[in-house]
Protein backbone atom coordinates (compact mmCIF):
# COMPACT_ATOMS: atom_id res chain seq x y z
CA UNK A 1 0.00 0.00 0.00
CA UNK A 2 1.69 3.41 -1.19
CA UNK A 3 1.45 6.49 1.23
CA UNK A 4 -1.06 8.08 -0.18
CA UNK A 5 -3.57 4.91 0.08
CA UNK A 6 -2.81 4.54 3.54
CA UNK A 7 -3.58 8.01 4.05
CA UNK A 8 -6.60 7.67 2.23
CA UNK A 9 -7.41 5.00 4.35
CA UNK A 10 -6.53 6.94 7.76
CA UNK A 11 -8.91 9.84 7.26
CA UNK A 12 -12.26 7.40 5.77
CA UNK A 13 -11.07 5.73 9.69
CA UNK A 14 -10.98 9.24 11.56
CA UNK A 15 -14.28 9.95 10.11
CA UNK A 16 -15.93 6.75 11.05
CA UNK A 17 -15.22 6.87 14.00
CA UNK A 18 -15.61 10.31 14.49
CA UNK A 19 -19.55 9.84 13.28
CA UNK A 20 -19.87 6.46 15.64
CA UNK A 21 -18.76 8.88 18.75
CA UNK A 22 -21.19 11.46 17.44
CA UNK A 23 -23.86 9.12 16.84
CA UNK A 24 -23.25 7.80 20.74
CA UNK A 25 -23.18 11.26 21.99
CA UNK A 26 -26.51 12.33 20.04
CA UNK A 27 -28.21 9.17 21.57
CA UNK A 28 -27.23 10.04 25.35
CA UNK A 29 -27.49 13.79 25.31
CA UNK A 30 -29.96 14.58 22.59
CA UNK A 31 -28.95 17.37 19.71
CA UNK A 32 -28.35 20.01 21.99
CA UNK A 33 -26.51 18.56 24.61
CA UNK A 34 -23.74 17.76 21.91
CA UNK A 35 -20.95 19.85 20.88
CA UNK A 36 -18.16 19.62 18.74
CA UNK A 37 -15.41 19.86 21.85
CA UNK A 38 -17.50 16.97 23.36
CA UNK A 39 -16.87 14.47 19.97
CA UNK A 40 -13.16 15.10 20.16
CA UNK A 41 -13.17 14.60 23.89
CA UNK A 42 -14.71 11.48 23.63
CA UNK A 43 -12.19 9.99 20.79
CA UNK A 44 -9.60 11.59 22.23
CA UNK A 45 -8.67 14.07 20.11
CA UNK A 46 -8.32 17.76 19.64
CA UNK A 47 -11.14 20.14 18.01
CA UNK A 48 -9.19 20.93 15.43
CA UNK A 49 -8.85 17.89 14.03
CA UNK A 50 -12.70 16.94 13.72
CA UNK A 51 -12.85 20.10 11.89
CA UNK A 52 -11.00 19.22 9.11
CA UNK A 53 -13.53 16.70 8.44
CA UNK A 54 -16.66 18.42 9.88
CA UNK A 55 -16.95 22.30 9.46
CA UNK A 56 -20.04 22.53 12.35
CA UNK A 57 -22.25 20.18 14.54
CA UNK A 58 -24.90 20.69 11.62
CA UNK A 59 -22.87 19.07 8.91
CA UNK A 60 -21.72 16.34 11.21
CA UNK A 61 -25.73 15.32 12.15
CA UNK A 62 -26.59 15.89 8.85
CA UNK A 63 -23.70 13.24 7.24
CA UNK A 64 -25.16 10.63 10.44
CA UNK A 65 -28.37 11.31 9.15
CA UNK A 66 -27.77 10.72 5.00
CA UNK A 67 -25.21 8.03 6.12
CA UNK A 68 -27.64 5.76 8.27
CA UNK A 69 -31.02 6.45 6.29
CA UNK A 70 -28.75 5.52 2.99
CA UNK A 71 -28.18 2.19 4.69
CA UNK A 72 -31.97 1.72 5.90
CA UNK A 73 -32.81 2.41 1.87
CA UNK A 74 -30.08 0.05 0.61
CA UNK A 75 -31.50 -3.12 2.51
CA UNK A 76 -35.20 -2.19 1.40
CA UNK A 77 -33.61 -1.61 -2.31
CA UNK A 78 -32.73 -5.69 -2.38
CA UNK A 79 -36.28 -6.23 -2.37
CA UNK A 80 -37.26 -3.93 -5.75
CA UNK A 81 -36.75 -7.64 -7.67
CA UNK A 82 -40.16 -8.24 -6.05
CA UNK A 83 -43.24 -8.24 -8.46
CA UNK A 84 -45.77 -8.05 -6.20
CA UNK A 85 -46.45 -4.85 -4.46
CA UNK A 86 -48.26 -6.55 -1.73
CA UNK A 87 -45.93 -8.92 -1.32
CA UNK A 88 -43.03 -6.30 -1.21
CA UNK A 89 -44.75 -4.54 1.69
CA UNK A 90 -44.76 -7.71 3.67
CA UNK A 91 -41.26 -7.67 3.35
CA UNK A 92 -40.30 -4.16 3.84
CA UNK A 93 -42.11 -4.40 7.08
CA UNK A 94 -39.38 -7.71 8.17
CA UNK A 95 -36.18 -5.67 6.67
CA UNK A 96 -37.46 -2.89 8.56
CA UNK A 97 -37.57 -5.04 12.15
CA UNK A 98 -33.95 -6.51 10.95
CA UNK A 99 -32.49 -3.34 10.46
CA UNK A 100 -33.55 -2.12 14.15
CA UNK A 101 -32.61 -5.34 15.92
CA UNK A 102 -28.99 -5.02 13.73
CA UNK A 103 -28.48 -1.66 14.12
CA UNK A 104 -30.16 -0.63 17.66
CA UNK A 105 -27.86 2.57 17.97
CA UNK A 106 -28.62 3.50 14.22
CA UNK A 107 -32.29 3.22 14.66
CA UNK A 108 -32.42 5.05 17.97
CA UNK A 109 -30.24 7.95 16.65
CA UNK A 110 -33.08 8.18 13.87
CA UNK A 111 -35.96 7.63 15.08
CA UNK A 112 -35.54 7.71 18.73
CA UNK A 113 -33.60 10.60 19.38
CA UNK A 114 -34.48 14.67 19.36
CA UNK A 115 -33.40 16.84 16.47
CA UNK A 116 -33.60 19.69 14.08
CA UNK A 117 -35.83 18.62 10.83
CA UNK A 118 -33.53 17.05 7.95
CA UNK A 119 -33.95 20.28 5.61
CA UNK A 120 -36.25 19.44 2.48
CA UNK A 121 -32.84 19.68 0.02
CA UNK A 122 -30.87 17.02 1.80
CA UNK A 123 -29.51 14.68 -1.03
CA UNK A 124 -31.43 11.55 -2.10
CA UNK A 125 -34.69 12.91 -0.41
CA UNK A 126 -37.65 11.41 -2.71
CA UNK A 127 -35.42 9.18 -4.43
CA UNK A 128 -36.35 5.21 -3.83
CA UNK A 129 -32.81 4.26 -3.91
CA UNK A 130 -31.81 6.49 -1.18
CA UNK A 131 -34.97 7.28 0.50
CA UNK A 132 -36.95 4.54 2.77
CA UNK A 133 -40.12 6.66 2.89
CA UNK A 134 -40.42 6.89 -0.88
CA UNK A 135 -39.56 3.36 -1.58
CA UNK A 136 -41.97 2.52 0.49
CA UNK A 137 -44.26 4.93 -0.56
CA UNK A 138 -43.57 3.71 -4.67
CA UNK A 139 -44.76 0.35 -3.32
CA UNK A 140 -47.78 0.99 -1.88
CA UNK A 141 -48.60 3.19 -4.65
CA UNK A 142 -48.47 0.23 -6.79
CA UNK A 143 -50.33 -2.09 -4.44
CA UNK A 144 -52.97 0.94 -4.47
CA UNK A 145 -52.70 1.23 -8.57
CA UNK A 146 -53.56 -2.32 -8.80
CA UNK A 147 -56.52 -1.96 -6.52
CA UNK A 148 -55.47 -4.38 -3.50
CA UNK A 149 -56.78 -2.32 -0.54
CA UNK A 150 -60.06 -1.97 0.26
CA UNK A 151 -61.93 0.52 -1.43
CA UNK A 152 -61.95 3.18 1.65
CA UNK A 153 -58.08 2.69 1.73
CA UNK A 154 -56.89 5.11 -0.66
CA UNK A 155 -54.11 7.42 0.47
CA UNK A 156 -51.24 6.63 -0.23
CA UNK A 157 -49.16 8.54 2.44
CA UNK A 158 -51.31 7.75 5.24
CA UNK A 159 -51.32 3.92 4.48
CA UNK A 160 -47.35 4.29 4.40
CA UNK A 161 -47.39 5.99 7.53
CA UNK A 162 -49.20 3.91 8.86
CA UNK A 163 -47.26 0.92 8.47
CA UNK A 164 -44.09 2.57 9.23
CA UNK A 165 -45.80 3.74 12.64
CA UNK A 166 -46.88 0.40 13.35
CA UNK A 167 -43.90 -1.44 13.03
CA UNK A 168 -41.64 1.48 14.36
CA UNK A 169 -43.79 0.68 17.49
CA UNK A 170 -42.81 -2.70 17.64
CA UNK A 171 -38.91 -2.01 17.09
CA UNK A 172 -38.66 0.78 19.31
CA UNK A 173 -39.96 -0.87 21.87
CA UNK A 174 -37.85 -3.83 21.59
CA UNK A 175 -35.01 -1.66 21.70
CA UNK A 176 -36.60 0.33 24.42
CA UNK A 177 -37.87 -1.95 26.93
CA UNK A 178 -36.99 -5.71 25.95
CA UNK A 179 -34.78 -6.72 28.70
CA UNK A 180 -37.54 -5.75 31.00
CA UNK A 181 -38.35 -8.34 33.18
CA UNK A 182 -41.77 -6.67 34.21
CA UNK A 183 -43.69 -7.72 31.35
CA UNK A 184 -43.77 -11.40 29.77
CA UNK A 185 -42.39 -10.35 26.66
CA UNK A 186 -43.52 -12.81 23.59
CA UNK A 187 -40.83 -12.93 21.03
CA UNK A 188 -40.23 -10.61 18.73
CA UNK A 189 -40.64 -12.39 15.79
CA UNK A 190 -44.00 -13.42 16.96
CA UNK A 191 -44.54 -9.62 17.66
CA UNK A 192 -43.47 -8.80 14.54
CA UNK A 193 -45.53 -11.25 12.35
CA UNK A 194 -49.04 -10.01 14.24
CA UNK A 195 -48.53 -6.57 13.10
CA UNK A 196 -47.30 -6.70 9.65
CA UNK A 197 -49.80 -9.79 8.73
CA UNK A 198 -52.50 -8.02 10.93
CA UNK A 199 -52.31 -4.84 9.94
CA UNK A 200 -52.13 -6.31 5.96
CA UNK A 201 -55.36 -8.18 7.35
CA UNK A 202 -57.25 -5.20 8.07
CA UNK A 203 -56.12 -3.01 4.75
CA UNK A 204 -56.29 -5.40 2.08
CA UNK A 205 -59.48 -6.68 -0.16
CA UNK A 206 -60.35 -10.19 -0.02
Amino acid sequence: MGIQQRREREKLETREKILDAARELFIAEGYDGVSMRKVAQKIEYSPTAIYVHFPDKEQLFLELCHSDFRRLAAAFLKLAEIKDPVERIRRIGYAYMDFGVKNPNHYRMMFMTAHPPIPDDMQGKGNPEEDAYAFLRETVREAAAAKAFRPEYNDVDLISQTLWASVHGVISLHIAKCDDPWVPWRSLKKRSELVIEGLLHGLLKH
